[in-house]
């Protein structure tokens, strides 16, 4: 899809990889309607996008309430008079035993990484099929295919918004709306807790630049991807994992071994 002159609603726009996406897309001459929960945080980023001439609007909302993503929508397309593309980049991460995981936690989790993304795409649906034309990104996870220990409901929500991604996206076939899954491997962004930064420097796990991710997330879209993995060889291991889980068990078993010390101190 093309990028220059849409209009493009994107959540969690404060965070790492949504500020390198708004900061990119806005060099492409697209217009922002930016999503954060946190005012302060995205009125800078929107601040200086403006700076440089980008046209940007910033809508605040918590994303854990179920009655924003239908008001955000609605406020997004009465400022900006259309979403052309909307991108479900806001996410939550719970890391740990899920033994020692709180209910709380783990609803909130499902909340923003699941059923906000499900309920935004409900509300901006029948806008887009009235002008038969639009594109839905969702920011999925490596994780997403692979169930990853201590990473259980972060992995569960990840696994729902790719199977949602896939369902919608036959159902919407010849209708001009377009879904785009993307799923990233470890990125350093502040969305990972100290703890977490430790584990994954001592697994040296690979870790991507959030500008390097929202590059992907470009091209996919640009290009009409319908899904994009990222990463060698986590892209090979989701295939693996698809085909011969019973294989990919053993290695990520001996993983958790290493990952216990980070996984007690986390939840703690």
């Amino acid at each position: 899809m093309k990028i220059a002159a849409s209009t493009i609603l994107i959540t969690g726009a404060g965070g790492g990889i949504g500020g390198a996406l708004a900061e990119q897309l806005a060099s492409k001459g697209a217009a922002l309607v930016l999503v954060d929960r946190n005012a302060e945080r995205g009125e800078r980023l929107a601040s200086q996008l403006r700076a440089k001439g980008a046209r940007t609007r910033l809508l605040v909302g918590d994303l854990t309430q179920p009655t924003v993503p239908l008001r955000l929508v609605a406020d997004a397309i009465d400022q900006a008079g259309a979403i052309d593309i909307l991108i479900n980049c806001a996410g939550v991460q719970n890391f740990g035993y899920f033994a020692d995981e709180a209910a709380a936690d783990t609803t909130t989790l499902f909340n923003v990484n699941t059923v906000a993304p499900i309920n935004l795409i409900n509300a901006v649906l029948p806008h887009m099929l009235a002008r038969k034309g639009g594109q839905i990104v969702n920011l999925g996870s490596i994780f997403g295919s692979i169930g990853f220990p201590c990473f259980a409901s972060y992995s569960a929500s990840k696994f729902a918004l790719r199977g949602f991604s896939e369902a919608l996206r036959r159902e919407l076939a010849g209708t001009g709306v377009g879904i785009t899954y993307v799923a990233p491997r470890f990125t350093k962004t502040p969305f990972n807790r100290n703890v977490v930064n430790r584990m994954a420097d001592a697994l040296k796990m690979n870790q991507d630049e959030p500008a390097d991710v929202a590059a992907s997330i470009i091209e996919a879209i640009e290009n009409d991807r319908l899904e994009r993995y990222l990463g060698w060889p986590e892209k090979l291991f989701v295939r693996l994992n698809a085909i011969f889980p019973r294989l990919v068990d053993s290695a990520l078993i001996k993983q958790a071994d290493q990952m216990r010390p980070f996984a007690i101190e986390a939840g703690r």
